[in-house]
């Protein structure tokens, strides 16, 4: 009996029951994905994308300067100029050609000013306390870039041995460089830290980022945060650059699945990006999201085709969802059309509802914590309603902070009844100013296309 009873108790200690201390074995341990560091102030930060030809009818730096107190005033944190270089003549499209057919990665475009006038106003927006990215083409250049006389090895060839566009696309405009080319690596990275020494601009957007090595983009990373802390911001929607490299991609999932849910009033694909967005994506990693931009605005319509009755409730969408929510230019205007590409084609600038929904957002974004980006903000939480087929809620909470989005994606009358039992308390809607009281169960009526932004009233202390 004795020995029998040596063993069990020799048992018990050997077997720890469950709840005892967790291992500390390092190949067990969790591993934070992202190995950047985020900018401090990108935290809670708001972005806005800048079409200098069709901003102002003159078209140029000096005339954009004069809407920088707007955007300030709009909540607008980082300024997004599209690509501010010479473009190619040489096979152009169109009388004014494409932005991203670059003829000197180290020169300005003479239709906006001159490097003086661009110095200008990157100061004039830091001044303002905003910050300013610029978009990087270093996928291909102009037919009549210099390079392509001067290294025509840093290109990729037909079969023939001549320049080609990039395979697979109808952009007649460029030329397909060759990333296998070591000292194109280095005169695109020494490119692109002459921009941040010169000038001190803030980072890049950097054009189909995916078609570019991801370590020549860890590489430009490091050596980018060498000179300054950069934001860097991809043009793609895949998890490999997060790790060292881009702070924060495109969201063209959310695009496409708020299209579906607006135009077939199907949600079940949003409802997919919502749980892969929770359960997929590092949690430090950044996501812009938007209902436009150049993309959207030139090849697939404008925001107002694309989502008609429904876009509103879709801007609001990409306030309250986790990602860094973007402005296109003329979008707070309520611009009704495309923007034409290769032409000539400003912005008519008039008050619209539009501007008062981003500028709620983007000021709303800034002081509630659960909105903030990344790690700095909270989960998006499902609550679950009787309407899922029509209306989407969630709850983010940060700290004492806590959002509480419902939003209708049809074009009926909803009566629905929402399972708050554990998001109890006071809020107040961020359009509205109306009190709400959240109980353990909670019925709401909503107009087709109505959205409710139910901030909580911290309680005092």
């Amino acid at each position: 009996m004795k020995t029998a009873f040596f063993f069990i108790l020799a048992f018990s200690f050997s077997f720890p029951f469950s709840g005892s201390a967790q291992t500390k074995d390092p190949r067990y341990q969790p591993k934070e994905y992202v190995e950047i560091n985020h900018p401090e102030w990108s935290k809670n930060a708001t972005i806005y994308e800048a079409n200098i030809r069709q901003y102002t009818l003159e078209g140029t730096f000096k005339a954009f300067e004069k809407h920088l107190p707007r955007l300030k005033k709009m909540g607008v944190d980082i300024i997004w100029l599209m690509p501010i270089h010479p473009i190619g003549e040489l096979n152009r499209k169109g009388k004014l050609g494409s932005y991203y057919s670059v003829k000197d990665f180290k020169a300005i475009n003479p239709e906006f000013g001159t490097m003086k006038d661009f110095q200008h106003l990157v100061d004039k927006i830091h001044s303002l306390g905003m910050y300013v990215i610029i978009d990087w083409v270093g996928n291909h250049s102009a037919w009549d870039n210099p390079l392509a006389k001067e290294h025509p090895e840093w290109y990729t060839k037909t079969r023939k041995g001549k320049f080609q566009p990039t395979p697979w696309y109808d952009w007649d405009d460029v030329i397909d460089f060759d990333y296998n080319n070591p000292d194109l690596r280095k005169y695109m990275t020494d490119a692109l830290k002459f921009w941040v020494k010169e000038t001190n601009i803030d980072g890049y957007r950097a054009d189909v980022a995916g078609f570019m090595p991801v370590d020549f983009w860890e590489n430009a990373r490091a050596e980018l945060d060498q000179i300054k802390p950069v934001i860097m911001l991809a043009e793609w929607e895949s998890r490999d650059l997060y790790k060292k490299s881009f702070d924060m991609t495109y969201s063209w999932s959310l695009w496409n699945e708020m299209k579906v849910a607006v135009n077939q009033q199907k949600l079940g694909g949003l409802v997919e990006y919502l749980a892969h967005d929770v359960s997929t994506v590092p949690r430090n990693a950044y996501r812009m999201t938007f209902t436009d931009n150049h993309d959207k605005n030139s090849w697939e319509g404008n925001p107002y085709l694309n989502f008609g009755p429904g876009l509103k409730t879709a801007i609001v969408m990409t306030g309250v969802v986790n990602g860094m929510p973007l402005c296109y230019s003329g979008q707070e205007a309520g611009l009704n059309r495309s923007l034409k590409f290769f032409e000539k084609d400003p912005i008519e600038w008039k008050q619209d509802e539009n501007g008062e929904i981003f500028t709620k957002l983007f000021h709303l974004k800034h002081k509630n914590k659960a909105l903030w980006n990344g790690k700095f903000g909270g989960e998006m939480i499902r609550v679950v309603n009787d309407h899922q087929d029509q209306i989407i809620s969630f709850y983010r909470e940060m700290e004492k902070d806590a959002v509480l989005p419902v939003l209708n994606f049809s074009d009926k009358s909803v009566n629905v009844n929402l399972n708050t039992n554990y998001f109890e308390g006071k809020y107040k809607e961020l359009f509205t100013g109306k009190i709400y009281n959240i109980s353990g169960k909670t019925t709401l009526k909503l107009e087709p296309w109505a959205y409710l932004v139910l901030v909580k009233e911290n309680e005092p202390n």
